[in-house]
């Protein structure tokens, strides 16, 4: 360990996957640079196929600062980015950050301290979407209400304490060497299946609403119905890969897909009460919006339901959608928990 760190101040690196991230990514690695921590500390940027001006953004970064390094990540795969990075990190504490996300200032130093208090093995806090113009801050809201998100604590908030899961994570070295890595074949929901196997070997994930990262909502309703698409399907997977891990919040959106088809349907060939569930669908989001939006203008509020319908909408098509057969070949992959044999 560096003369520098000491047991309260290890020395940190924080590993980056990116991918066509250009407009965030100078931002970003700003914000961990800037951090109010007296250690030591290294940014690792695992660098996928861009079709951007990522690659030449992230060269003047190594060029400007020694901390910042980079790379290569020919998969372009979250999971393969993560892997490389660590590999190529060197400290005992691993941040991870997005691309598209800024941390605040204070966000290191209080995940170290509470990695020290709490003795997990992970900890992580709260995604605060943020928008730079009207269709994101409407996205924003959206994420951050509970008809668009439910009762999830990284998206609304919540007391500390452990969790199944947490966003992004501030681990120690030695438990994600323990277990391996990030397992590859997980291209989405990566973090909750390590966070699994590290609570299978008996460590603690923590949540704790201190620590917050800013994210950047997607710019597209297309953008925004992949990004939900890829979510429902990823979250099917982990439902057949882990059984005791549904809940009535992820099967919302899956029923109410079900629901709305089955009344448009009957609505248009039988009797027109069938449109009551698709009217019922659309009165809800355009009620919830209101509390969501409260101190937006009046363009990002009108477009509050058009992202929660494309959130709920698009996750549980993915959901639905979902192939037994990416579930199979994941469940194939499985990484039995590594328990600490010190």
């Amino acid at each position: 360990m560096n003369a520098k760190s000491d047991v309260r101040t290890p020395a940190v690196s924080v590993i980056m996957p990116v991918l066509n991230e250009e407009r965030h990514l100078r931002g970003a690695v700003r914000a961990i640079l800037a951090q109010e921590y007296p250690g030591e500390l290294e940014v690792v940027i695992a660098l996928g196929p861009s079709t951007d001006r990522t690659d030449e953004i992230a060269a003047e970064l190594v060029r400007e600062d020694p901390r910042v390094h980079t790379v290569p990540n020919p998969t372009g795969r979250t999971p393969a980015a993560l892997n490389a990075a660590i590999k190529a990190s060197r400290h005992p504490v691993v941040v991870r950050v997005d691309g598209h996300g800024m941390l605040s200032p204070g966000y290191i130093a209080t995940a170290v301290r509470l990695l020290a208090e709490t003795g997990a093995q992970n900890v992580g806090g709260i995604m605060h979407a943020e928008g730079e113009n009207d269709w994101e801050r409407a996205v924003a809201a959206a994420m951050t209400s509970k008809i668009g998100v439910g009762n999830a604590a990284f998206h609304t908030g919540g007391k500390a304490g452990p969790a199944e899961t947490v966003y992004l994570g501030v681990f120690r070295r030695e438990a994600l060497e323990r277990q391996g890595g990030y397992n590859e074949e997980f291209i989405r929901a990566q973090d909750w299946e390590l966070n699994f196997r590290i609570r299978e070997a008996g460590g603690l994930i923590w949540f704790s609403p201190e620590l917050k990262v800013s994210y950047r909502p997607r710019p597209s309703v297309r953008a925004l119905a992949k990004q939900y698409k890829d979510y429902g399907r990823w979250r099917h997977v982990v439902a057949r890969y882990h059984a005791g891990s549904i809940n009535p919040r992820y099967l919302a959106p899956p029923v109410a897909v079900c629901a709305i088809t089955a009344g448009v349907v009957v609505g248009a060939a039988l009797t027109p009460w069938g449109f009551v569930v698709p009217g019922g669908y659309l009165a809800a989001i355009a009620l919830g919006s209101l509390p969501a939006g409260r101190g937006l203008g009046w363009r990002a509020r009108l477009r509050i339901p058009v992202a929660l319908a494309t959130m709920h909408m698009s996750w549980g098509w993915g959901f639905l959608t979902s192939p037994k057969s990416l579930a199979r070949r994941v469940i194939a992959s499985r990484r039995p928990a590594v328990l600490d044999e010190s």
